[in-house]
């Protein structure tokens, strides 16, 4: 297990990522009991987990991250949020950056357009 933060004068283990949608997982009381087993931020992601055609995608993103690539890729919001998705996943694992105007940014909650690159 991870170091512990410190809010207020409660320890609470560090956040995780979503397995899903990539977004930070911050803990709560509710999961005191069970935060070894937390994958999902929401029930809705629960329920999509993690398809082929979401690797697929990660593997696109990375292929042409080695050039800045900004969003939106896909001019269908639906496919747009996939591509997003797939890139929150990247960049908690390390292997892509988030920016805007060349500031880094936190992908859990970057809004508009970003770039990715490759670290």
């Amino acid at each position: 297990m991870g170091s512990l933060l410190k809010i207020g004068s409660v320890p609470s283990p560090e956040p995780k990522t979503c397995a899903s949608c990539g977004r930070a997982i911050t803990w709560r009381k509710a999961w005191a009991d069970d935060w070894d087993q937390v994958r999902w931020c929401s029930s809705a992601c629960r329920r999509r987990g993690l398809r082929d055609c979401d690797r697929e995608l990660e593997a696109r993103i990375l292929a042409t991250a080695g050039r800045t690539r900004r969003f939106p890729l896909a001019g269908v919001d639906g496919e747009r949020e996939e591509v997003r998705r797939a890139a929150r996943r990247l960049a908690a694992a390390g292997r892509v950056r988030w920016t805007q105007k060349g500031r880094p940014v936190d992908p859990s909650t970057a809004r508009g357009d970003v770039e990715i690159t490759a670290t």
